[in-house]
Formats: structure tokens, sequence, C-alpha cells
């Protein structure tokens, strides 16, 4: 795609001859908008004109436009993809009346009608061919009605039941520099380069809305007469409907318009809701300037919000000491009823929302309202270097809270608060570098990881200033930074132009600083850290010690009763190179020793296999019991030694979920087992207790998806034993339902292989390893890699217990001595688990949460199609399945199957058979 965009592109430009390389021109733009909200059909309706004067040394032919309500017109756009790339799907099956679009359009150039021509990718972005063409130094007016309607709030902007959120809502001309032009889609990830401007901006609204917006209310005239605002009272509170408002003759009743006027900023955002209570105050910067602050609080957040204009007013104060002084008249933050926690910037205007703490409303006001600066001011192309927006802004945050320490707020202290991590964002920027998958700072924001995007783009960003700021000191890093902002405020600086304000005033070589930004991996090396001690375990200052954790473990089976020891482990995040855990443990009922263990070495690297790893696992507990004739009970212990190699392997593209694994294992499998024998001569049975030893090898590669829509997993496995070779294809699919839920489609396909001749006595010894159509049970576990309660019981409810695998079906046929579906040939089958949607589940009255689904499994094996098969071809079951302790345990209820099946159950339970058929 992105070979397309740009071939595309670099024809427009030998076409036309447009001049790149140019020395550095700016474009500007003056607004003339009036907007009316429609609250019942949640639509706009508006008129724009705009003055665009061409300061380039270019002719310019067109205008690249974006039309960025259409993202939200279908699910082809790129806002869409990128949602689904990021893993929500609330877009993608959202209903048609929450989505949006703009239409109604008709360019017109100078008077002239302007034919428009799609953008060859984006449904958002069109191309308006000019009449006449707009040469260097002179200017255009376009004009256009325009329609839009609303999206429900799925990204910064739309309607959130009676509150509106008007944001890129207008027709808005791309960028055009000495890199050409700029047309680009909207995104959630990834936000905007737009070309500075005035705007004058009338907005209609019903009488009883409060309107927060960019920029000065101003007075306005009606009859000749000049309404002006009224007085706020003593406490700095207007009423929720401003005064300052006027209406235009041959208005109808109930509705209002607001003026409002902004030089010098490229972007005009609104905010309309019926609940608004303003607060407003006033600060003065240190040239004496005073600025308006306003704070527009929802009812039941006034508590909450009380001090937000005391945080907007830090803000200012910091960001003008530390950078340059706020150029504009008023800065407001807005309480906006959105979808999801967080906030947004704008001009002049942020808006914030699903705050929970004094502490986090401080947080959050503090870099919205910073980004009036970084990107407001200083208004970098957010989508090529993002950094230069959410990296610096974050930087000053740090700064800011040195001035201004934040008040730590009472709070209960828990066991799980205690070890969660102060910063959550740096564990996670910690953890991206040590598993290889971070990204340079330099990266655009659309070709971020999400985990990434914040990780690197916000966090690391702001951990390269720090460096930078140490490496020159920190006087002569703010004087270089308030050199950049004097120099490009109101304009599109770049990387280099923050380079250049650097050298400028540096003694210093800043190379390889600045180099550092094309560059992965942690910004300086880690330190020592020492071993400490602790409870079960902890994410807290894992950069700053190495953890051992301890604690008790419990384990339980039907033989060895409950098991009680203590583990040591070192697992955390990042993953430790050498990693282990130990658990040994006493057996209460078979008074044996167990547990099991695992120690690991990983390497990684950001070469072809991103890691290596390869372990060590053992484990002992029993796995059957024998009572003898005098009364003695004997206990089969499992003893396993598993060591194996595990290569995951890099995916080029940072976006894709899409994870390949190569795995071999070694199963060294020790098992005591029971053997009887007659002594002939002296006409007594003999019991011995042998040990059996075998050895099997697996290899298994894996392809997993775990994309949001539609994930999948791919395996194809080979499992070698002396005696066989067991070659598997299995994997599923799942399919997303609209609402909720979906149906997960599990497939199956095996083939037995006998090394050698196969013989009635090879039959017979590898029986527990043959293909099975029907619940495998804890004997076929031979890799002994699932959990069993009572792993080789035949009767009662522990007997019922079965483990996915092979053709996957819930029923059983345990008591017959060739199981209905068994094999040492081949065998295939689907699985389907299709969920219940939470209105017909009965079992929702509950308190707890309990999910039922319902299952069908078809299968085919080689007996089946033999001459004289008493089985039909394809066998099937179905029924429902109820989940407990998210899916830990699953019981399977089967009311539909095979004649085979039936016929088996009626046999061997005559009668209370429905109980009995319950497998989990």
């Amino acid at each position: 795609m992105k070979l397309k965009f740009s071939t595309f592109f670099f024809v427009v430009f030998l076409a036309q001859n447009f001049c790149s390389g140019q020395g550095y021109f700016q474009q500007h733009l003056d607004y003339q908008i009036k907007v009316a909200l429609d609250t019942t059909s949640r639509s706009l309706d508006g008129f724009e004109e705009i003055k665009y004067h061409n300061n380039s040394p270019d002719t310019l032919f067109f205008l690249w436009f974006h039309l960025w309500p259409n993202a939200y017109k279908n699910d082809k756009t790129a806002f869409s993809e990128q949602l689904l790339i990021n893993n929500r799907t609330d877009f993608y099956f959202s209903d048609e009346d929450q989505k949006g679009y703009i239409n109604r359009l008709d360019f017109r150039v100078n008077e002239k009608t302007a034919l428009v021509e799609d953008h060859p990718l984006y449904i958002d972005v069109v191309k308006v061919l000019l009449p006449q063409p707009i040469l260097p130094g002179k200017s255009a007016t376009v004009t256009t009605p325009f329609h839009v309607k609303l999206p429900f709030n799925f990204s910064r902007g739309g309607y959130f039941g009676n509150t509106f959120q008007a944001t890129q809502w207008y027709p808005k001309p791309a960028v055009y520099d000495s890199e050409g032009w700029h047309p680009m889609p909207y995104l959630d990830q990834g936000e905007f380069y737009s070309e500075f401007a005035t705007y004058d901006v009338a907005i209609t609204v019903p009488e009883t809305y409060t309107v927060a917006a960019t920029g000065v209310l101003i007075d306005s005239i009606e009859s000749g007469k000049m309404i002006k605002p009224i007085a706020q009272n003593d406490e700095g509170m207007l009423p929720s409907a401003e005064v300052s408002v006027f209406k235009d003759s041959g208005e109808l009743p109930g509705l209002k318009t607001l003026k409002y006027h902004q030089d010098s900023v490229h972007d005009f955002a609104w905010f309309a809701d019926m609940k608004f209570i303003v607060r407003s105050d006033t600060v003065r910067l240190p040239s004496g300037k005073e600025v308006k602050v306003k704070a527009y609080i929802t009812p039941e957040n006034s508590e909450l919000w009380k001090d937000a204009t005391t945080f907007v007013k830090r803000t200012v104060l910091a960001r003008s000491a530390l950078l340059g002084d706020y150029p504009y008249d008023i800065v407001s933050v807005v309480d906006a009823t959105m979808g999801a926690p967080g906030g947004m910037e704008y001009p002049t205007i942020a808006c914030i929302t699903g705050m929970r703490t004094r502490e986090e409303l401080e947080s959050v006001i503090k870099h919205e309202v910073g980004h009036n600066w970084n990107y407001g001011i200083l208004a970098n192309n957010e989508r090529s270097s993002p950094w230069m927006d959410e990296g610096i802004n974050t930087y000053y945050d740090n700064r800011y809270s040195e001035l201004f320490p934040a008040a730590k707020e009472p709070s209960k202290s828990s066991f799980i608060t205690r070890r969660l991590p102060r910063d959550e964002l740096d564990l996670l920027y910690r953890v991206l570098i040590a598993e290889k998958i971070d990204q340079p700072i330099m990266t655009p924001s659309a070709d971020f990881s999400l985990e990434n995007y914040g990780a690197i783009a916000y966090h690391k960003a702001s951990l390269w200033l720090q460096r930078l700021e140490s490496f020159v000191g920190r006087d002569e890093f703010d004087k270089g930074m308030r050199t950049f902002y004097e120099k490009w405020k109101f304009k599109h600086p770049r990387p280099d132009d923050l380079k250049s304000s650097f050298a400028a005033n540096s003694q210093k070589n800043i190379d390889s600083i600045f180099g550092l930004l094309s560059k992965k991996g942690m910004l300086r090396d880690t330190l020592n850290r020492p071993v400490v001690l602790k409870f079960l375990g902890s994410l807290k200052g894992t950069d700053k010690f190495r953890y051992l954790f301890a604690g008790p473990a419990i384990s339980l089976n039907k033989y060895d009763g409950l098991m009680v020891g203590a583990f040591l482990h070192n697992y955390t995040l990042p993953e430790p190179k050498f990693h282990f855990f130990l658990a040994p443990m006493y057996a209460t009922n078979s008074k044996e020793l167990s547990g099991m263990g695992r120690v690991g070495y990983s390497l990684f690297s950001y070469g072809p296999v991103r890691k290596a790893e390869v372990s060590l696992t053992a484990a002992r507990f029993s796995i059957n019991d024998f009572t003898d004739s005098a009364g003695k009970t004997n206990f089969f212990t499992l003893e396993k030694f598993v060591p194996s190699l595990q290569l995951t392997f890099r995916n080029n593209n940072p976006l894709s979920h899409v994870i390949k694994r190569l795995d071999y294992r070694a199963f060294f499998i020790n098992e005591k087992t029971l053997s009887f024998s007659r002594d002939t001569s002296r006409q007594i049975d003999i019991i011995s207790f042998p040990q059996a030893k075998s050895m099997i090898n697996q290899l298994r590669f894996s392809i997993i998806n775990n994309r949001i829509l539609y994930p999948y997993t791919k395996n194809l496995q080979v499992q070698y034993h002396q005696d066989f070779v067991r070659l598997s294809l299995y994997g599923d699919y799942f399919l997303n339902f609209k609402k909720e839920g979906g149906v997960t489609v599990r497939y199956f396909a095996g083939k037995f292989f006998y090394v050698g001749e196969r013989t009635p006595t090879k039959q017979y010894r590898t029986d527990r390893y043959h293909f099975n159509l029907t619940g495998a049970k804890g004997y076929e576990d031979f890799t002994y890699s699932n959990y069993f309660f009572g792993r080789n019981e035949y009767e009662g409810f522990a007997s019922q217990q079965i483990m996915i695998r092979d053709g996957g079906f819930k029923v059983r046929t345990d008591l017959l001595s060739d199981k209905i579906g068994k094999t040492d040939e081949w065998l295939g089958a689907l699985n389907f688990m299709i969920d219940i949607p939470g209105k017909l589940n009965p079992l929702q009255l509950l308190p707890v949460e309990i999910p039922i689904k319902a299952f069908i499994d078809i299968g085919t094996f080689a007996d089946s199609w033999k001459k004289g098969a008493t089985t039909g071809r394809f066998l099937f079951d179905a029924g429902l399945q109820v989940s407990v302790l998210d899916n830990l345990v699953n019981i399977y209820f089967p009311f539909i199957y095979s004649r085979v099946y039936g016929d088996y159950f009626k046999s061997t339970f005559p009668t209370k058979r429905f109980l009995k058929n319950i497998s989990f």
C-alpha cells in the first residue's frame, strides 16, 4: 500500500512540476463557518468559506481536503481497519445509526464550481480540482455547504447520549509544505497535521445547551443592540446557559447562536451539553498577560473537578515559564462524556472524561492543556513524528510535577496495590525492550504497535529528552527549548529543527544523542540490582531489584490427596533471562514426595529468531493406586523430565498479531506400574511394581493469530516413539458475532504410522497413543501435560473428566474394551462451540456469571470406512457446555449423538444415565 501511495504522488509531482526541497514556507487559511446542531437527528448542517493563501513558490492546480467524518461511514475505512489492528471491534460491529458521514458538499472556488475526485485509497479524503490555478503569493476563496451525521463517540468526537463533541467535523484542506501535500485519513492512533488559520465560527444550538469551544466567545448584534455577557457571581460561576449569545432574525424560538473567534490555530473543536456547570478564573503570566480560564463540568463530577481551574492555571504557568508564554486569551477544559476514559487536546480547549481521582484529573489536565504548546503552538506533523508532540509534552509533565508535587490522596493500600508498578508505562517500556519488540522513537504514529505507541512515543521519548537534558545541562537545555519555541511557534517544525536549536546553543556534539531517536533498545544500561526475597510476587521496582519470590504451594489429586509445600521462583516482568520455578510438596495421602519445577534460559534478538528458550521441566506425583489383599494401598508414581527448545520467530510487521513458534520437547517418562504373575511351583500369585520407562520426541510448529476479529491457531505436530510416529494437524478459528461471543471452529486431522511392521503386540503396546474420536481420558494423556483429579478412575465422578484432544467429542465410551472412534490409522473431526447470548442464558439470574455454550462435534475415522463397519461413516454429538471459573472448568451435557453412542449408553447405564453421561 505504501508503494502504491508514494508512486501515485510522485507521478503527480512530476506532472505538475511541483518543486520539492524549497525553503520553509507555510500556507495560511481564513475560515468562516456557520453550523447548526440538530440534537434529534444528531447531525450538523453548515456552510464553510475558506480563504486559502498560497505562500508557497508553487502553482497549485488542486487542493486535497480531509472529510474526516467519512471515517465513520463503514467498516472499510482506514480508521476502522486500525481499530481492528488495535483489538477493537466496537465500531466494526456498530449499528447503522451509530455510524457517521459528511455529505451535501458543493465545492466552489471563487464562485466557480470545482470538480472533485476521490482519493485512490481513502474515502475521507478528496481532491478539489481548481477551476483556475492559485499562483504563488495569491489566494482563492473556497466555499461549500456540508451536512454531518455525527457518529457515536468511538474516537474523540461524536455523540454520547445527549452530549455532543464536534471534533474534526468540517471540510479541512490538507497541509501543503516543502515536502508536498499531506493528505491523510482519520485515524484513532495518530493525530493531526493542519494549517494554521483564523477561525470565525457561528454555532447554533438549542438554547438549553451550553457550548464550550476553541477561541473566544465574542459579542453579537441583534436588531442593532449589543448583547453583553452577564457578570459571573462571587464564586466564579456562570449559569448553565451563558447569555453571551445572540439570536439571528427569523430564527426559530428555542435556538441560540454563539460566535467564536480565534487567530493562529490549526483546528477548531466545540462541545455541547445541557448539564454543563461553568467555573471561571484567570491566570496572570510572568509577562503580565492575563488569560481567562474556564472549566465546563457535569454536575455528577462537580466535587471531583472542584480544583480543575487550579490545575489549568498551574499548567499554563509551568509551560509558560519553561517554554514560552501562552499566546492565547483563553484556555478551557471540558468534562466531556465520552465512551472511554482519557483526554484529547484541541487549540485553547481540552476534553477529559472518566477520571476517578483528583490525582488522575490533575495528571490528565496538565497533559492535555500542555498540548497547547506541543502540538498546538509548535505544530509538527504528528503522523510522521508523534514523539515531538507526545514525548515532549510528557517530558514537561514531569517538569510540572517538580514545580507542583502532587498531594497524595489517602487510599487503602492492599496486598495487590502494594505490588503493582509505580509507573505502568515504564514497566511496559522495559518489557517491550527486553522482549525485543520495541520500535524506534522516530516511528510514524500509524506504524507503531498499540503497545509501542504509548511506551515509546510518550515514555521513551520523554526519557530521551531527560538524557538530552543530562548531556547538555538543564540550563542549556531550557535555553535550547525556549529558542526552539520562539523560532517555531505557529509553524510546523521537524526533528532537524529541534536539533538545530540545540546545536546553535550548545558547545557539545549532540549527534550521538539525536542518533538514539532512530535506534531500538534501552537509553541507559541497566544498573546492578540487589536480590530481594519477597512473598508471592511483585511488579513494583523491578528496575531496581532482582526478586526471589516464595510462598505456600498447594495441590490436590485423588491419589496423593492434599499436597502441601512451598514454592520459590523469580518470574516477574521483564522476564529474567534465567528463570525458574520450584515447588516441592509432601502428599498427605500417599506419603510421597511430590512437586514440580522448571528452569529455563532465554535469549532475545532483533534478528529472525526473536526468542530462543531452552528449559527443563520436571514433575513427580501419583497417577493411580492399588490395594492388595492384605489391605495395603500402593501408589503408582510418575516422574517426568522434559528438556525443550522453543524458537519464536520475528514478525516483520510490528502491527501484526501473528506469532510463529517452533517447539521441540523430549518427554522422558518413568511410571510405576502394576504387574501380576503366577509362581507355578508354589501356586501363588505374585504382585510386582516394575518401572516402565518411555521417551517421546515432539516437534510442533505453531502459527497463532491473536487478532480481535476472526483469530485462529494452526499447529503441525509430529510425535515420535520407538514404536510409532503420530502426525497431527489441528487448530481453531473464531467467528465473531456482532454483539457478543461467536463460534469457535476447531479442526483436527491425524495419521498414525508404525515404526517397522504393524503387529498385534505393537497395537496392544501402543493402545494409549492411538487417535481417539471420543473424550480422551487421563490414561491417554501420555505426555502427562494435563491436570486430572482422578487420572485412572473408571467409576465415580472423577472418571468423567476428559481432555479435548484428537476428535474432541464430549461423549465417552470408556467402559468398552475398544472405545468407539479409536483408531491406529487416521482420524478427522470438526468441533463447533457456539456462544449463547446472555439474554438467552437462564443462568444469568445467578449472582455470578456462568456462560452457556452449545457444542456440535462431527468426525470420522479409518475403521468407519471399512467393509462391515458397525458405525456410520460420520459420527456426531451435540449438547450444552456450562463454564465456571472463567472457563477453568467446563461441564458438557450431551443431548444428541449418533445411534452407536446411544446404544452404548443404554446397554451400559440402563437407568439414571443422564448424570453419568456428563463429562467435564
